[in-house]
């Protein structure tokens, strides 16, 4: 508890927020709606359940859900991001709520939900056992939760750890990756969720590492606020570094990148 009275957590996500509205998240979160759907199905979500994507970003999980008939809503706490899931939505006539609000601090009541899913959201969020504790507030009991989390020594997880050379991350705040392990899940969820997990990679598909590394730079709002705050030569080894990240995974063998990222598929059912 030490941890939860000493770091300024609200800072901490204004920051966070002020970085998730630069660049234009939703061009690298976009490719990862495949990890999104196979979650909704891990999950069993079906029609007419209730069903919450929290940290939803662009709304994956969301959207995804609401292709099974079921009653869908998003949240996020950035309001770019609502504002595309809200035109993916529209454009696939999709009935799906979005919904500004923290996942730290769920703006819905208890055992709203069916299902509560996170990909690779959740995981964001600084004051993880807050994050957690409001994930099982909003579960009914017997409900699912089901997260997809990146793993510490997978290619995000190595990404991460580049970004950290250039900008530590903030005293206090435990590494998001931990959520792609289980003795995390274990300490956020004690006895409250019964886990089923599984170790899954998703293929981050660019023309070159190069691509890789410019993708991120313009895109992936953390990494363009960060890249923009670099003199012009750090810069440019900030942007050598990010190559170097898919290099380490790389299975394709003609100069495109086809890199599996290792994350972890959690579905838990809330007791």
């Amino acid at each position: 508890m030490m941890q939860t009275d000493t770091v300024d957590f609200e800072a901490i996500k204004e920051r966070q927020r002020m970085g998730w509205e630069a660049g234009d998240y939703p061009r690298v979160g976009n490719t990862l709606q495949l990890m999104a759907e196979r979650l909704v199905e891990a999950a069993d979500v079906h029609a007419g359940q209730r069903v919450l994507d929290v940290a939803c970003g662009q709304g994956n999980a969301a959207i995804a859900a609401a292709r099974r008939f079921a009653d869908s809503t998003g949240v996020d706490y950035a309001a770019n991001l609502l504002a595309q899931g809200r035109e993916r939505a529209n454009a696939e006539h999709l009935a799906v709520t979005f919904t500004e609000g923290d996942a730290e601090q769920l703006p819905f009541p208890q055992a709203s939900f069916d299902a509560t899913l996170s990909t690779v959201g959740v995981m964001f969020a600084p004051d993880q056992e807050r994050a957690a504790a409001e994930l099982v507030r909003v579960t009914r009991a017997g409900g699912k939760i089901a997260l997809a989390s990146w793993t510490p020594e997978g290619l995000v997880g190595v990404l991460f750890k580049t970004i950290g050379k250039y900008a530590p991350p903030p005293a206090g705040v435990k590494s998001p990756m931990l959520w792609g392990t289980e003795a995390r899940l274990a300490e956020l969820f004690g006895d409250t969720v019964d886990w089923t997990v599984t170790r899954r990679t998703f293929d981050l598909v660019y023309r070159s590492p190069e691509h890789f590394s410019e993708w991120f730079r313009l895109y992936y709002g953390p990494i363009t606020r960060l890249a923009g705050s670099l003199d012009d030569d750090t810069r440019a080894q900030f942007g050598a570094d990010l190559a170097d990240v898919p290099r380490q995974f790389n299975r394709a063998g003609d100069g495109t990148v086809l890199a599996p990222g290792e994350y972890l598929e959690a579905v838990g059912v809330r007791r």
